[in-house]
């Protein structure tokens, strides 16, 4: 295994470890049996996880790009299927149930999503075997590319999961920007995006425009909208210089910290290990997303480099939703934090995303 893709593993490997110190020290006081189970259902996802992650980095990435329309067609049916079969869950129905398995769509849909567009920018003339994407018009280069991230996007927000539907979007213009699209379609968009804002805040849910609020001033309801946010300030803030010691959070421990095992880890993570466990956990990330971009340099192939860009991004910019939103500097989304949030959907497809990117570092071929 090259030092790469040997590293990737072993950070992975660390951060879920984390990820399960936090998970119990947040549950395990919690009345009932499920939340005393909660952490072995967490390292049973990361078992399989790993096992995905062994399969996806011996599977040749290139037969993604055959299976890119089929994966399409498979993640527009399971966005459908949420609608019918769906569950429930604090007023959002984003979840499908095989057996005893709780299975989020979404998640899917950003790796999906990545996989169609670094297809789809990759596309090479047959005579010449040149890029055609800085050659597109407006209709190949922006229209058709968005109608399909459109329908995913649009099937996501009305579940609803405007966090997730944003990533998405956010992957669009940049796999886009990545790929060579010329830049007056991006000076295009952007006019768009502007004059589009009074509608997009016509469509937002009552809650979604509340927490939009509230991330201007939590303290406009503190104890409605704003109570999460005060509170995961409170608990980054209580934990000092190194900590106050797992099992010890007060926060956490004393559930005035909601979510605190899911969307609000990384809060519960800083009250119990600090700000040096914090820069800890945040170099862990750097060391990871640092590889992959390693791995999308060092590829020759567009299809591989782009694949590889768009995993890091769409690791990255949870990273970076998660803790700003944990900070009080971005809105409360709904975004988990990779492989330290609990679940099982998030936990698979981050590690099946992974092994994707370390198969591209074990190739780096030729096309």
């Amino acid at each position: 295994m090259q030092r790469s893709n040997r590293l990737i593993l072993i950070v992975s490997l660390v951060i879920v470890c984390l990820g399960i110190l936090s998970i119990y020290s947040s549950t395990y006081q919690k009345e009932g049996e499920l939340w005393k189970l909660i952490y072995k259902r967490q390292i049973f996802w990361i078992i399989l996880g790993l096992i995905f992650f062994v399969l996806l980095s011996n599977f040749n990435y290139r037969r993604f790009w055959d299976l890119t329309y089929f994966l399409y067609a498979v993640l527009v049916f399971l966005l459908l299927l949420v609608f019918i079969l769906g569950i429930v869950r604090l007023g959002a129905q984003r979840w499908i149930r095989f057996g005893w398995f709780n299975f989020q769509p979404s998640e899917l849909a950003k790796l999906c999503m990545v996989i169609f567009l670094a297809r789809y920018f990759s596309t090479k003339s047959v005579d010449n075997v040149e890029l055609q994407v800085p050659k597109f018009g407006i209709f190949r280069a922006f229209i058709i590319p968005f109608i399909f991230v459109a329908v995913p996007v649009g099937l996501i927000i009305e579940q609803p999961d405007l966090g997730t539907g944003m990533i998405i979007v956010f992957l669009f213009i940049a796999l886009m920007y990545l790929g060579g699209v010329k830049m007056k379609f991006f000076y295009m968009l952007l006019a768009t995006a502007i004059i589009s804002i009074p509608v997009f805040w016509n469509y937002l849910r009552d809650y979604q425009k509340n927490r939009l609020i509230v991330f201007l001033n939590p303290n406009i309801d503190p104890l409605g909208a704003g109570y999460t946010v005060i509170q995961s300030r409170i608990a980054i803030g209580s934990g000092g210089l190194f900590g106050k010691g797992w099992l010890s959070g007060t926060q956490g421990q004393l559930h005035f910290l909601p979510e605190a095992h899911t969307d609000f880890i990384f809060a519960s993570f800083a009250e119990e290990w600090g700000l040096f466990g914090a820069m800890v956990l945040l170099f862990l990330y750097f060391l990871l997303i640092r590889e992959g971009i390693k791995i999308a340099l060092s590829t020759k192939d567009q299809f591989g480099r782009l694949l590889a860009y768009g995993i890091c991004l769409m690791l990255g910019v949870q990273i970076i939703i998660n803790v700003s939103m944990n900070l009080g500097l971005a809105p409360v989304v709904g975004i988990p934090l990779p492989l330290m949030s609990y679940g099982g959907s998030s936990i698979l497809i981050t590690f099946i995303s992974l092994g994707v990117l370390v198969n591209i570092g074990k190739r780096r071929a030729v096309f």
